[in-house]
């Protein structure tokens, strides 16, 4: 098996039918038409009556918030289909434009619909919440206090249609150039004199070779792409930093992030003490990565040394050994869930073959509750692509158990969203640490883990470090040069490495192919929290066994409808607890240990 031949996956394509049957399917435009009409007669029906509300109007109001959780199900469903058949191939002009067609007739759609949510956070205070107690309406109380929250960031309503059209023009056409650029964008790998041209996914394996010249070839071509791409990707960055530090001042947010804040149900001082315990553990990488490079016999680690295998090439996995892994993983937690997951194989749910014009990094679409979520990911045949499938089967569960929640409560805000992905994710790493006893593969294995930990972890809290001094600099500097981003992206990244590893000034071009930063501002310390969250509660279903199962399925499949610290007290674990962090960070310190207890057993 090869990495040209997809590990095993050609053909591994989903089939988005339950959605629709093609972009010519006429039901596509009829629901466009139908969402249009039943809009207009949702305006007609409640515009004026919402605000004006009272306390013995709590069956009225749940009628209105049912048909809108309908109604905006089907107006969202064409734009999440094309959303998806883009990604798939966004070289595709079709998928293009069919992506430009939903998106445009969803927001003169949604033109019917602002006043509602207006009209919500109009509701008096002491009417609201009532109505948010009143046991008709307990189904959608945390919908109701979550729409409350937002209220001092509301405009007027002609301000508001005038803000989702312009859009269009604005922040969604810039954040689409930037997919389709990054997309189409190609690689050159130059390999003993023959130069071939890669997609990311293809040049970013090179980076995993046991070969260092193989690695240093694929670091090369990375920076040669994003070079050659560097004008349009710094002026697409200047252009959607400002976007977002307009829209935090029209919309009186304190700061960058807080927008953030508020949509992950969090707060800043949990994010700070987050922040601050992951950065006061930086010698814990530090640590492994000087081990590392004396593992590897080198005299200095460079960065493109960092993923290199410790015990040469890892046996590449078959998409059909890989399925097999993921899915006895899942079985073994519970029958439910190896059941969901079955499904995602067998009714084609997940597209996993290389292919031209697809999209980058992998995800999980939630799509909508009456259907089922679709997976995108590029599988190679690496070992850790493997960990990508368990991570993304792993939303793929989340999102499917909490379809009961509907349309306006199934998805979770960040901070938990990836919950179940990392869980997923140590599910796999702890059967096949279980299937090899061997010294040196389960020392490669662990060295896997942790180097994937802090990437979730540390380097997360690395790229909101790289945020917070790209918007305050383009805040006081006005429009950033390349070099500037450059220079502000290694200074993010210095604190992590320390003296442990080499940062070259090639480097300090690859922040601008992290699509984070274009589609979600300050998405990124969500996957620190995620990931120390899921290694508490690994370390709880190891003390509680098959009594943990019921309450973490419980968990998964309340989505969104309590908040983060709701939810996570009914596991015992407080989300306000400054030390809860150090939880998961020690258990990261005792890996390392680990790796560095077998290197001494195997003599290196």
């Amino acid at each position: 098996m090869s990495l040209e031949n997809n590990g095993g996956a050609d053909g591994v394509a989903w089939n988005l039918n339950d959605l629709y049957s093609g972009v010519n399917d006429p039901k596509l435009s009829r629901d466009i038409s139908e969402a249009e009409r039943v809009a207009r007669e949702f305006e007609s029906k409640y515009r004026g009556k919402i605000s004006s509300i009272k306390l013995s109007d709590a069956s009225f109001l749940l009628e209105s918030i049912r048909e809108i959780e309908s109604l905006y199900e089907l107006m969202d469903r064409p734009a999440i289909y094309a959303s998806l058949v883009h990604a798939a191939k966004t070289d595709e002009p079709s998928h293009g434009a069919l992506l430009a067609k939903t998106r445009e007739t969803r927001t003169k759609i949604n033109q019917h619909l602002l006043f509602y949510d207006l009209e919500l956070i109009a509701i008096p205070d002491d009417v609201a919440n009532g109505l948010a107690k009143a046991p008709q309406l307990l189904k959608y109380s945390h919908f109701l206090e979550q729409k409350r929250a937002w209220k001092p960031h509301y405009l007027s309503e002609p301000e508001e249609k005038v803000l989702d059209v312009k859009t269009l023009t604005g922040r969604s056409a810039f954040v689409r150039l930037f997919d389709e650029t990054v997309a189409s964008m190609t690689y050159p790998f130059v390999k003993d004199g023959v130069e071939q041209k890669l997609s990311f996914q293809q040049i970013n394996a090179k980076l995993y070779d046991a070969d260092r010249s193989v690695r240093k070839a694929g670091a090369e071509g990375i920076t040669k792409g994003l070079k050659d791409q560097n004008k349009l990707l710094s002026y697409l960055f200047n252009t959607l930093v400002l976007d977002h530090q307009n829209d935090c001042e029209v919309r009186k947010f304190a700061d960058p992030m807080s927008s953030r804040h508020l949509a992950n149900e969090t707060s800043s001082e949990m994010v700070q003490a987050l922040m601050d315990s992951v950065e006061k553990h930086g010698s814990t990488v530090h640590r492994y990565y000087k081990l590392k490079k004396r593992l590897l016999g080198l005299t200095s680690l460079e960065d493109y040394d960092r993923y290199a295998p410790i015990q040469g090439d890892m046996p590449l996995v078959s998409w059909k050994d890989a399925s097999k892994l993921v899915r006895d993983s899942y079985h073994a937690l519970s029958p439910e869930a190896g059941k969901i997951i079955d499904e995602f194989f067998e009714k084609s749910w997940i597209d996993a073959e290389l292919r031209q014009g697809k999209r980058g990094g992998a995800f999980s679409s939630s799509a909508v509750p009456s259907v089922h979520p679709y997976i995108l990911m590029s599988y190679t045949g690496k070992m850790r692509d493997v960990s990508t499938l368990a991570h993304e089967l792993g939303h793929g569960l989340h999102q499917y158990l909490s379809r009961k929640n509907g349309y306006l409560q199934c998805d979770t805000p960040l901070t938990t969203a990836e919950t179940a992905s990392v869980f997923g994710e140590m599910l796999v790493f702890k059967k096949l640490l279980d299937e090899y006893k061997d010294p040196k593969v389960r020392l490669a294995l662990l060295c896997g883990k942790i180097e994937d930990s802090f990437a979730t972890v540390f380097r997360q809290v690395v790229l909101t470090r790289f945020e917070q001094k790209m918007h305050k600099a383009r805040r006081e500097e006005g429009e950033l040069s390349s070099e500037r981003f450059n220079t502000l992206w290694t200074e993010a990244n210095q604190p992590m490495f320390g003296d442990s590893v080499n940062l070259s000034e090639n480097y300090g071009f690859w922040w601008s192919y992290i699509g984070h930063f274009v589609h979600v501002p300050f998405y990124c310390y969500a996957y620190s929290f995620g990931e120390l969250l899921v290694l508490a509660l690994v370390q709880k279903y190891e003390q509680e066994r098959d009594a943990f199962v019921p309450k973490y399925m419980d968990l998964l499949s309340r989505g969104g409808s309590e908040s983060p610290v709701n939810l996570l007290a009914r596991m015992n674990i407080d989300l306000n607890d400054t030390s809860f962090w150090e939880l998961g960070l020690k258990l990261l310190d005792r890996m390392v240990t680990e790796v560095e207890e077998l290197a001494k057993l195997l003599g290196k």
